[in-house]
């Protein structure tokens, strides 16, 4: 048996993606699950993730396989019937359970015409016992997912299935909807386009599929409502969790914000075309980690000279000047086709982890404005920040947890810290067999797309079918241009297309199909060889050697190159993968130092050497680590703000189901009270009071949200800061949050006194606009990163390459290189060798200083030309 089987705290595959081929045989099956055991046993004993035994519901499996005779014999009805004499309010017991999943299994033949594999019986049990599952993709994940949502469901919990998309939830909730039918369970789905109707009918449900975002939406929509019967949403009981890892880490990342409408917020044109004759490293600088973007003094001089000679940083002209900023971020730092679409006369923005449209979301802060400037189409409404949720918080209102993904182990540690849930690692039902090839790198991004193609031309020459996955629109279109130049016909799947992607998917196996697809790690869809039923020549792909998968770089974590991959050698079917990189990737160029590397590459520009791959692998692992600590971050700024937001709500569920409201006022404001009551009714009354209060205290709970989004920034600049005594920036925060939160709810009170003084309520009840108490016209989401200053670890990189000038990188030309200290360098990067230059994508701009010194005439016509 292979040593390298037992990679403690590693999921087994089909090969060594970074090593090297390693063919396998059926045979070696019973070696690989032993060595699954004993990896099992090895995690157990380090108490690492992926230690969970299975002994138990293996066990029980072999229970479930001698109970399924009994249960073939049942007509469809009595099936039914059966399972219903079952139903608890305390959980299934262990023989019902297993009688259950007999049961289950029969009604999966039946139904969607598809018998439950023994490891979808564990990964069910396991689910049921609140854990995270790890099945490899085409394992059949979503059929054990529905027998334990069912299993939920019989014992008396209400589930909520957590998607990743509107498209995994509405397909799954279908697909499976004939096995919870027979077995008497009610099903639904939520999705983007669901109304308030369809939302409340689908969360009463028994087992509602939805996407995480969905749900999270929801839950702020109705902390806002004035009313409860207004309300969708559901109490929370289960959450399974479909692709765990990309829902509870990858999601998590950024909090869940919900907006209201205030305004249609104008971008003086002017200013729009002013920002477009910036010039970069002249006129404005980007940070080390291309997270933001400053004008610099001259861009500033030239600036204000051509908007009439103002003073940007005076107090009368701050509107100016915030919009020279927010024209600015958008013309340098959000590219179209990469961070937004423009059709049908608007910008949408793209979900980069899903790689689909994100309806009804857009940017704070009049960023949404500039770039609907910047792309000449109209204006839309801007807003104020209501409330927002993380999805740790949303998670955690579950008292159940368990969920399922293809790749959990690597995140176990994080599941762990963050959810407090364990990962079971469920043995494949057949062998894998695919062969993985080594990652091949490229120096420049021009010369791997040139090998890239290539490749591509090659393997499509004999017929077997590609599945190429792209990290973005741009990139997609980009290599489509090339495919069709080389004469390689081809599909494309991303964010402009997304709703044919069933279609698309499921053709993706048949022989000479090539697809070209953005973030197909996070599509959840199954590819079969042969098509979707095996007609299309699925024995002719098989001897081609199965689905080849094509990786156009690695991305920032080995979980979604594990998940791209595993799109092939689904169920001991053949298959192949490859990724290719070059050093001037973006994951190469933000998250790793280059200083110093003189790579040696071939003719075509590959390096096979040591050092620069490590330099690969380094990259990625520090971006596994910035990602986990921007997940650390959002969670630690987040629980104080949980903690405040509960006592926020718990006063307005009050006001909402109670008459506190009418109560309060009435004994502040005696005489107005019973003015009104005499003059309109008391019900009347007691209704605009309800409302009145309710908008000032979410009126006081946005303000509060918005100074501390200003807080957390200036937090952030005392830790960049540093000093003789350094403030522990989290400490800080929560010293200042909780005194402003400490009057928060009498100030709101006050508010609400003073509005009901002069409000204008008649017979027909509360007049909101004229009384000042309007509600938001419209409501929409943001898609914001929390955390506007970087990771530790990318404050730490930008150091180091501002210490490092363009000039100083090491070409050709230079005399000596660039040296660090040894204790800046990652060990991998240590002892370099020397050769040629580095790729253009990785030097800087050694011109900057020339141009900047260049006469205003040779500015201006510079600009001019652009």
């Amino acid at each position: 048996m292979s040593a390298s089987w037992l990679v403690i705290g590693r999921p087994i595959t089909g090969g060594n993606p970074r090593g090297g081929v390693r063919n396998r045989d059926a045979t070696l099956y019973v070696a690989e699950t032993m060595g699954l055991k004993l990896t099992s046993r090895f995690r157990r004993l380090l108490q690492r993730p992926g230690s969970i035994d299975l002994g138990p519901y293996e066990k029980l499996t072999t229970a479930v396989g001698e109970a399924e005779e009994s249960v073939q014999s049942l007509s469809d009805e009595e099936l039914t019937e059966v399972v219903a004499e079952m139903r608890t309010t305390d959980g299934l017991d262990e023989d019902n359970l297993i009688e259950f999943l007999a049961l289950a299994r029969e009604a999966g033949r039946r139904a969607i015409d598809e018998r439950a594999f023994d490891g979808q019986i564990v990964g069910a049990l396991a689910l049921l016992r609140g854990r995270i599952v790890e099945m490899a993709t085409g394992e059949g994940k979503t059929l054990a997912g529905a027998f334990a949502a069912a299993g939920y469901a019989i014992g008396g919990r209400k589930v909520h299935v957590l998607a990743v998309n509107d498209y995994l939830a509405q397909r799954d909730a279908e697909w499976m909807g004939p096995i919870y039918a027979l077995l008497g369970v009610s099903v639904a789905h939520v999705g983007q386009a669901s109304t308030p109707e369809e939302r409340r009918a689908a969360y009463q449900a028994e087992v509602c599929y939805a996407p995480v975002s969905e749900v999270g939406f929801d839950v702020l929509r109705d902390r806002l409502v004035g009313d409860a019967a207004d309300r969708v949403s559901a109490e929370p009981d289960v959450a399974l969790v479909d692709e765990a890892d990309s829902v509870l880490i990858d999601e998590a990342r950024v909090p869940l914000v919900l907006a209201g409408a205030t305004r249609s917020e104008e971008i003086d044109d002017d200013v729009v075309q002013l920002v477009r004759t910036l010039r970069a490293g002249v006129d404005y600088e980007i940070d080390g980690d291309g997270r933001t973007v400053a004008l610099t003094d001259k861009g500033t001089d030239f600036v204000e000279e051509h908007l009439g000679g103002i003073d940007l940083y005076a107090d009368e002209n701050l509107e100016k000047m915030t919009q020279v900023n927010v024209a600015l971020h958008a013309e340098v730092l959000l590219r179209k086709d990469v961070d937004y679409l423009v059709r049908d006369g608007k910008v949408s923005l793209i979900n980069n982890n899903r790689g689909r449209i994100a309806k009804l979301q857009r940017w704070p802060d009049g960023l949404q404005a500039a770039v609907e400037a910047k792309e000449a189409v109209p204006v839309s409404e801007s807003g104020e920040v209501l409330d927002s949720i993380t999805v740790q918080a949303l998670i955690k209102r579950y008292p159940k947890l368990c969920g399922m993904t293809g790749t959990a182990v690597v995140v176990g540690e994080q599941l762990q810290e963050f959810y407090d849930v364990e990962v079971a690692v469920v043995p494949p039902n057949k062998p894998n067999i695919r062969v993985d090839e080594p990652d091949r790198l490229y120096l420049t991004v021009a010369q791997k797309n040139t090998a890239l193609v290539e490749h591509i031309q090659e393997i499509h020459e004999t017929g077997r079918p590609i599945l190429i996955g792209t990290q973005s629109v741009e990139e997609s279109e980009q290599l489509s241009d090339l495919l069709e130049a080389a004469e390689v016909r081809h599909v494309v799947l991303n964010a402009k297309n997304d709703a044919e992607e069933a279609g698309i998917v499921a053709e993706a196996g048949v022989p000479e199909t090539v697809t070209v697809s953005t973030q197909m790690a996070g599509r959840g869809t199954d590819i079969r060889l042969g098509g979707r039923d095996g007609s299309k020549g699925k024995d002719k792909a098989a001897e081609l050697g199965g689905l080849y998968v094509v990786g156009t770089g690695l991305h920032a974590s080995r979980r979604l190159d594990d998940q791209l991959r595993g799109r092939a050698g689904r169920q001991g079917d053949p298959g192949g993968s490859l990724f290719f990189a070059s050093l001037g990737d973006e994951l190469v160029t933000r998250y790793s130092i280059t200083s110093g590397l003189r790579p040696s590459p071939d003719d075509k520009g590959r390096l096979t050497d040591r050092k620069a791959l490590g330099m690969l692998e380094h990259a990625q692992r520090v971006a596994d680590g910035a990602n986990a600590e921007l997940l650390r971050t959002t969670w630690s700024y987040s629980r104080l703000t949980e903690q405040q937001r509960a006592i926020v709500l718990s006063t307005r569920e009050k006001i909402l189901a109670e008459d506190v409201a009418a109560e309060k006022l009435a004994e502040t404001a005696k005489e107005r009270y019973e003015e009104l009551v005499d003059s309109v009714g008391e019900d009347v009354v007691k209704d605009a009071a309800r409302r009145i209060a309710l908008h000032h205290l979410d009126r006081r709970w946005t303000d509060h949200l918005a100074y501390l989004a200003d807080l957390r920034e200036g937090i952030h600049l005392r830790s960049l800061a540093g000093g003789i005594v350094h403030q522990k920036p989290i400490d800080e925060f929560n010293k200042v949050a909780i005194a402003s939160f400490n009057t928060l709810i009498d100030d709101a009170w006050k508010d609400a006194k003073e509005t009901f003084d002069e409000a204008e309520i008649g017979a027909e009840g509360l007049d909101e606009e004229a009384s000042g108490v309007p509600r938001p016209t419209a409501t929409w989401t943001y898609l914001v990163n929390d955390n506007p200053f970087g990771t530790e670890a990318d404050r730490i990189l930008g150091r180091l390459r501002n210490a490092i000038k363009g000039e100083e990188l090491v070409t050709v030309e230079d005399d000596e290189p660039v040296e660090l200290a040894e204790d800046d360098i990652p060990e991998e990067l240590r002892d370099l060798d020397d050769d040629e230059d580095l790729p253009e994508e990785l030097r800087g701009d050694a011109d900057d200083d020339t141009d900047a010194d260049a006469d205003d005439d040779a500015d201006k016509d510079e600009r001019g030309k652009k």
